[in-house]
């Protein structure tokens, strides 16, 4: 058989998501531009799980959501090598969270341990260790506009133009957006734990929201 017949197949899964009340479509020009420029490289997954209401839903039921979904397309692509994600808006925060969830560590040893680890390999410029992402090498991480300290007092919205009292309105609106709009106010206070959005800026329990990015 001739050796020039069959191409090799994409190894780097991008994975896109939208944000609030938005839909995989919302990616679509992005994708065929994604494809049209690497045609040999990667695969483009247009995330279809957290769409329309259901993005009202809280950042960690869509986080659980899009990881279940990462999986999936995984399993069904056994020649996937590595993986990125891209997203804008309300979706980098879920990405964010599938990401803590589908982390799996290079070694057993605790996060101290792996951050000394990795800074003697920086010190003799040695590659450093790495964890996997649903079983793939984690190659890019990018969002867009997205409110990773929440909405709340940060004029992080901009149909809001920086305004102090229709962000004071907002908040006291934020119902409208149910649990995501707690989350993305800071309003979800349970068993006294801090908001979401607070614990995920460290590595909270035993969720690594930073080092797994």
């Amino acid at each position: 058989g001739g050796e020039g017949g069959s191409s090799r197949a994409p190894t780097h899964l991008i994975v896109t998501v939208n944000g609030i009340v938005g839909s995989a479509e919302n990616w679509g020009y992005a994708a065929k531009h994604f494809i049209r420029k690497h045609p040999e490289d990667v695969v483009v997954h247009c995330s279809g799980c957290n769409s329309a209401t259901r993005t009202f839903d809280g950042v960690d039921v869509m986080g659980r959501r899009l990881a279940e979904e990462v999986l999936s397309v995984v399993k069904c692509r056994p020649e996937l090598q590595k993986i990125s994600f891209v997203a804008h808006s309300l979706g980098g925060l879920i990405a964010r969270y599938a990401i803590a969830l589908l982390y799996e560590p290079a070694t057993q040893t605790d996060c101290h341990e792996e951050y000394e680890k990795d800074v003697s390999d920086a010190r003799s410029n040695q590659p450093m260790g790495q964890g996997k992402i649903a079983g793939l090498e984690p190659m890019n991480f990018i969002t867009f506009a997205t409110p990773h300290l929440g909405t709340r007092s940060h004029k992080q919205m901009p149909l809001l133009r920086g305004s102090y009292r229709l962000e004071k309105m907002a908040f006291g609106m934020s119902w409208l957006a149910g649990r995501s709009g707690k989350h993305l106010f800071l309003k979800d206070v349970e068993d006294e734990k801090p908001p979401l959005l607070l614990q995920m800026v460290t590595d909270y329990g035993d969720l690594h929201f930073m080092y797994a990015i």
